[in-house]
């Protein structure tokens, strides 16, 4: 699949973070970075869903305050445990307690996209939701990962790609949604405003994960017809 002959973007990824930072670059397209700062609450009554898609767009809007030109991407991730929203722990205490709620069962992890045209204030927003399945970790394993510091700055206390803990069994859905930025679903939304780069992030995120992805097809054929 390819977006046709349409001319590079400029970017404005609306996040500090280091993981976000990694897979837009794989997508070839010139980018800067300039976070933007919202209080990350949920209202009452919202579902994660919800919450998930509403923050990316709060962010995305916070992030047209430093710019005038140009696309702004911006996204918000939840990890969702029976009906709890699990954001980031406020320290090691708190990330022990998250790791041990999650171990040994599934949980849904939500990330809201949002593609926001500087210009025109023209606004795109996509839901990716994964499910993923943790394996059975150790105490000692718990121990050593909070020790590490990397759980804290981290929805739901874990970063799926963490290669020593290894927390991940399994997902249904999009890895790179559980690693913060879903890919296709943000390439989708660029190609329909006609913004996309010539080459799908399939390649290129397979290699950077080292993994085969096995939906990639069927998220592109949705997202890149408004599905």
């Amino acid at each position: 699949m390819s977006a046709g002959s349409c001319p590079q973007p400029t970017l404005i990824l609306a996040s500090g973070s280091p993981r976000r930072r990694e897979l837009l670059a794989l997508l070839g397209l010139p980018f800067v970075v300039r976070p933007s700062d919202v209080v990350e609450s949920n209202h009452a009554g919202e579902g994660p869903a919800e919450m998930a898609q509403r923050l990316s767009q709060l962010k995305a809007r916070a992030a047209l305050s430093h710019t005038r030109s140009g696309w702004v991407v911006a996204a918000d991730t939840l990890v969702h445990l029976e009906g709890h929203v699990l954001g980031k722990p406020a320290g090691p205490a708190e990330a022990v307690q998250m790791l041990r709620r999650l171990r040994g069962r599934p949980h849904v992890v939500f990330s809201g996209i949002t593609v926001l045209e500087a210009g025109s204030g023209a606004e795109h927003t996509l839901l990716a939701e994964t499910t993923v399945w943790m394996r059975d970790y150790g105490e000692d394993e718990i121990a050593a990962y909070v020790a590490s510091g990397d759980p804290l700055d981290k929805a739901g206390a874990y970063a799926i790609q963490h290669e020593a803990l290894s927390p991940v069994a399994r997902v249904g859905g999009c890895y790179a949604n559980v690693m913060g930025l879903p890919l296709c679903h943000l390439y989708g939304l660029l190609y329909q405003v006609g913004q996309a780069p010539a080459q799908t992030p399939v390649a290129a995120c397979d290699r950077f994960n080292r993994r085969t992805c096995d939906v990639a097809t069927q998220i592109l054929d949705a997202v890149c017809r408004g599905g």
